[in-house]
């Protein structure tokens, strides 16, 4: 996945900036980045952080980010920010993105004359093939609307020049955007988290397609949102930071009220309930309250060494880490039933093993409980863990199993209590070892968040598309 943070003000902006951006460290593992612009002087710096903390990787050279003005970026892709020098003038951009025509622009790109300079992992650097399409424009708004009309995906970005940090999301608002403000400065980014620690208020949510400029005593519109906006639900299932605010809907109250609605129908007997560190635990709280049980911590992350959510691009690692961040209290699990709530379930490969633990320091029964639906399909818009290749989704190859290759009843895995939903859970429950298994519905999910279901992007539940 990932998420940026700018800053622009009256003052100095570095400390500002290093925070800010850290704020988004939950939200990708591989590199950081940031810019500063100062009297028409860039500076840059960007760090691998696959074995190390944001912090720890740039709090060393803070004094090097001279300005009033500067973008960060934590990234699971390219590295970035980048640098380019146009026509348009000179300025840095980052981006979350996710480009699946990458190739396909690169060519169209080289016939027109164009060249590539930076490389990722020996590959194409998407920030820089989109920094191609924008300096393709006449201008910043005509070169970031030639990025909306021709890649397949999606992005959001920001663009410090030295007149100000122009921010653009994606065209369809699958990613946040958010601006908060305070004296004499403004700071935007993909998680609102980042503002009141640093004396930001909340103060506008950039729609979808939109573009604005950001100077310190202003902001100014450079183009309307688009009328229609499919966000992405995952941010409150599982991605987004439990006391942020994404379209005006928090995230830890939906995880709250999805843990109560599901209660209210659940009619399992159980001891106690548990969330599963950390986006679990929301909806646990809230699945407590509605069942009128007590809410105990019979798993506990160990944060001293494993302080962030999100989990490493490498599989092997990924389990491993799943495994070591996570301990039980043998205490409270020994002959309890227990109802476990969690975010999601996506190959299936960590529950599995965290559910055999479980039992073996004493729970007697394992029921969980799943903050959204069943997961069907790959997601073609963003880059984050449950965008897995379809064949790697537990919900996915148990169809598979079920129908052959090539299913077409597919849909009827997707709709809320028909026969082979019922089917499918049952699957994925014995596959799994629970004592019993629910999920959210997409029904109950878009409740939960509150936005019309036409404004909320449900594709890799029920696999649909937009218009």
């Amino acid at each position: 996945m990932g998420g940026f943070f700018g800053t622009i003000s009256k003052s100095p902006c570095a400390t500002d900036l290093f925070y800010g951006t850290d704020y988004n460290s939950h939200m990708g593992t591989r590199r950081g980045g940031m810019a500063t612009v100062n009297n028409g002087v860039f500076n840059r710096s960007i760090h691998n952080l696959e074995n190390s903390y944001f912090r720890t990787r740039f709090e060393s050279s803070l004094d090097k980010f001279q300005g009033n003005s500067g973008i960060g970026v934590i990234s699971d892709t390219d590295p970035q920010p980048i640098f380019i020098n146009s026509h348009l003038g000179r300025y840095a951009i980052v981006t979350v993105a996710r480009v699946n025509n990458l190739y396909e622009l690169q060519r169209e790109l080289l016939e027109k004359g164009c060249h590539f300079t930076e490389l990722s992992s020996g590959d194409i650097n998407q920030t820089e093939l989109i920094a191609l399409l924008i300096s393709q424009g006449n201008n910043f708004v005509e070169g970031i609307e030639n990025v909306y009309n021709n890649i397949k995906g999606s992005c959001s970005m920001l663009i410090l020049t030295e007149n100000g940090i122009i921010a653009a999301r994606d065209k369809w608002g699958r990613t946040p955007v958010l601006i908060g403000s305070k004296e004499d400065a403004f700071a935007v980014s993909s998680e609102p988290c980042s503002f009141p620690n640093l004396g930001y208020e909340l103060s506008y949510d950039v729609g979808p397609g939109e573009i604005v400029l950001l100077t310190a005593d202003k902001i100014t519109q450079l183009r309307a949102p688009e009328k229609k906006m499919k966000v992405c639900s995952f941010l409150w299932v599982y991605y987004g930071y439990p006391v942020s605010d994404y379209e005006g809907v928090n995230v830890d109250s939906v995880r709250y009220a999805s843990g109560v609605a599901m209660a209210q129908k659940d009619k399992v007997d159980a001891d106690f309930v548990s969330g599963i560190p950390d986006s679990g635990i929301g909806m646990g709280l809230g699945y407590a309250e509605g069942k009128g049980i007590p809410y105990r911590r019979s798993i506990v992350k160990y944060t001293p060494t494993w302080p962030r959510s999100f989990t490493p691009a490498n599989q092997a690692v990924r389990d491993l880490v799943a495994k070591m961040k996570l301990i039980p209290n043998r205490h409270l699990l020994k002959g309890k039933r227990v109802i476990f709530c969690d975010d999601s379930i996506v190959r299936g490969t960590q529950l599995r093993d965290n559910v055999n633990i479980l039992y073996g320091y004493g729970a007697k029964e394992v029921h969980m409980r799943i903050g959204c639906p069943p997961i069907l399909h790959s997601c073609p818009y963003l880059g984050f863990s449950a965008s897995k290749s379809s064949l790697e989704l537990i919900a996915r190859r148990i169809v598979k199993e079920l129908e052959g290759e090539d299913s077409k009843n597919l849909e009827k895995y997707a709709e809320t209590d028909s026969d082979q939903y019922t089917q499918l859970v049952e699957c994925i429950r014995k596959k799994l070892n629970m004592t019993s298994l629910r999920f959210n519905t997409v029904e109950d999910l878009v409740a939960a968040i509150g936005l019309p279901k036409e404004c909320i992007c449900t594709h890799c539940y029920d696999g649909s598309a937009d218009e």
